[in-house]
């Protein structure tokens, strides 16, 4: 048993030693077959030469070939590998190796290889093995004119490059007029500013209405929903500008390796939409660029609230009086009517006679008569029309007074609420009002002649413009310029304009309330005009004196919300409210009906009749809920 383990043990040491032996013999004969290359300013004959004697291949050199190659080698190559680096070796310096059919192989151009022995095939017989050809094709069912434009397709396939052909058969435009818009966009780009291998080769087929479209690279047509195309170009060429950058960084200075890293990003305004040209590495950049940018904007519903109370009061007394023969007592304060005035206005408003007399011409008779002029009312009524409140006069003897007594109680509640919707970070202004001519400048000629004024419209009323921009969560940041304004009079000059402006930037919460500024005064004003002395008598001063006393107190607060609308569906609620709210004014007023004319209706508006729309989700989750209830029953 022994024994037998033995040699068990001398067989396995054999047969260990037998399988180092056989692969050392297959390395060496391995080794036997590879080749080096180390070919420095060689003559390109004798390049071939060489491997043609290595590989024992009969190789036949056209007298053309001609020049040295310079090319190495840092790995050991078999037989198969060393001959395909040969060829390529061939294909690097503009040369073709051509296999004939004894086993000869043929050294020649390139462009000569591609037109020597080039067989002509008919439709009855087929190529065999991987040669080029020639095949005659009978059109039947299309013209070979319309054919044409294929060529120049195939022509710019067949080059170097990341090629890609697409053919696009159109639904609604015709191919013409879709050849004839990308043919402008590129036209129009900027004069050179594209590279010419990212300009697509684009033929129309007016035949199946359809657009083959050749190019290097991608592109795309990208249809906006949200976005505007020209101010997208912008953002897209920076990003492009920056990839390219970074991808210069990092690879070999190769002039046609940073050629291709151009894009071409153009704007369709009728379309809204963006043709980009570029790598398929860039193009997914910037399609994500895209996706993140082309989002619905958040609007803001901008609303100032307005508030102005005022409550004035004044309170006017005063007696003045004149006397015939000389001397008076008059006060020009407050809203009183100077007693001066009043009593020249009422001797001018007496009528007047006059006795006159009358010599006849022949007896020599004087006869007596009485001509009455009549008064003249003007002035009178128009120092009359000037009275506020009560005025009584008293004339007795060659004295005349007259008493004057007012007071007023001024009351005043003014809401007003402009309010305006705008884009996240848009300016946006409303105007509540009218335009109102002051004069800005006058001038005249020589001698007066020919005068003229300069006039500027001036917008009074109330005024809104406001810049909200959204921050993260539910604040709202306002730039908001508020302005109420009216005509107060006429001056001296012009007329004048009462003004109250705001113009602040705050932060508020999506529907809350923020107050903007606001005046709260109070003025109280007193007049007195007296006889020294004698007004200061206790009772009996007010015989010799004119009070006039006023107090105003006005309160003035303004007020800002802003809603943010992040939605179709809040825009939606939102105007249903308004719409709804002026249509049940209109009911009301239609309620009322008109005084004169009643049977006419006032305007209302149509009811809203808004539609509930689900989204397709949920129709669809409804549809197979009712299929399946339909199955189960």
């Amino acid at each position: 048993m022994v024994q037998v383990l033995h040699l068990k043990k001398i067989k396995k040491g054999l047969a260990k030693y037998a399988a180092l032996f056989l692969a050392a013999s297959l390395s060496m004969s391995v080794a036997a077959v590879e080749y080096a290359a180390n070919f420095k300013g060689t003559d390109i004959n004798e390049f071939i030469n060489i491997v043609g004697k290595n590989l024992n291949k009969t190789i036949i050199i056209d007298p053309n070939v001609r020049g040295k190659v310079n090319v190495r080698s840092y790995e050991l190559m078999d037989e198969a590998l060393y001959y395909q680096f040969f060829l390529n070796v061939l294909e690097v310096y503009g040369y073709s190796a051509v296999e004939m059919d004894n086993n000869i192989i043929k050294i020649e151009k390139s462009s000569d290889a591609k037109k020597s022995n080039v067989p002509l095939i008919t439709t009855d017989s087929d190529a065999a093995g991987d040669m080029m050809i020639t095949r005659v094709v009978r059109v039947k069912n299309v013209s070979v004119q319309e054919l044409g434009p294929l060529v120049e397709i195939i022509r710019s396939v067949d080059q170097a490059g990341d090629k890609r052909v697409d053919i696009v058969k159109l639904k609604y435009a015709t191919a013409d007029d879709v050849v004839s818009v990308v043919d402008n966009i590129y036209k129009d780009s900027g004069k050179g500013s594209v590279p010419e291998f990212l300009i697509p080769k684009v033929v129309a087929d007016g035949r199946t209405n359809s657009v083959i479209v050749s190019g290097e690279g991608h592109t795309k047509v990208f249809y906006l929903n949200y976005a505007k195309a020209e101010d997208l170009v912008k953002v897209l060429q920076g990003v492009s500008k920056s990839l390219a950058e970074d991808s210069k960084g990092g690879a070999t200075n190769n002039a046609r390796s940073s050629n291709r890293n151009d894009t071409s990003i153009e704007a369709h305004p009728d379309s809204n939409s963006l043709v980009i040209t570029a790598q398929p590495d860039t193009m997914r950049s910037l399609e994500s660029v895209i996706e993140r940018l082309d989002i619905r904007r958040a609007q803001v519903l901008v609303e100032a609230i307005i508030i102005e109370v005022m409550e004035g009061d004044g309170v006017n007394f005063g007696l003045q009086w004149i006397s015939e023969q000389g001397g008076m007592l008059q006060f020009n304060n407050g809203t009183t009517v100077p007693v001066g005035s009043l009593a020249v206005a009422a001797e001018q408003a007496r009528d007047k006679t006059v006795t006159k007399n009358i010599i006849g011409t022949e007896s020599g008779t004087v006869t007596k008569y009485d001509e009455t002029t009549e008064g003249d009312y003007g002035p009178l009524a128009s120092l009359l029309g000037g009275i506020n409140g009560l005025a009584m006069g008293v004339i007795k003897n060659d004295w005349g007074a007259i008493v004057q007594a007012v007071s007023t109680d001024t009351n005043s509640n003014i809401l007003a609420t402009p309010s305006i919707t705008t884009m996240d970070n848009e300016e946006a202004s409303i105007l509540v009002g009218q335009e109102v001519p002051i004069i800005t400048g006058s001038q005249t000629g020589s001698n007066n002649e020919n005068p003229f004024q300069t006039v500027e419209r001036q917008e009074v009323g109330i005024k809104l413009k406001v810049t909200p921009q959204i921050n993260d969560g539910s604040a709202v940041q306002l730039t908001i310029e508020q302005e109420v304004s009216s005509v107060s009079g006429a001056t001296a000059v012009d007329i004048s304009v009462n003004k109250r402006a705001i113009k602040t930037t705050v932060m508020a919460d999506d529907g809350g309330m923020v107050v903007l500024g606001g005046l709260i005064d109070e003025d109280v004003q007193e007049s007195v005009s007296k006889v020294p002395l004698l007004g200061d008598i206790p009772i009996l001063g007010h015989l010799f004196k004119s009070t006039n006393t006023t107090k105003r107190k006005r309160n003035l607060i303004v007020f800002i919300r802003p809603t943010i609308i992040r939605d179709g569906v809040s825009m939606n609620k939102l105007s249903f409210s308004k719409y709804n709210f002026i249509r049940g004014e209109q009911f009301k007023k239609r309620e009322d009906g008109i005084n004169l004319m009643p049977m006419s209706d006032t305007p209302i508006l149509p009811e809203w009749n808004d539609e509930l729309v689900l989204p397709p989700t949920y129709e669809e989750h409804l549809r197979k809920q009712n299929a399946q209830e339909r199955n189960n029953d």
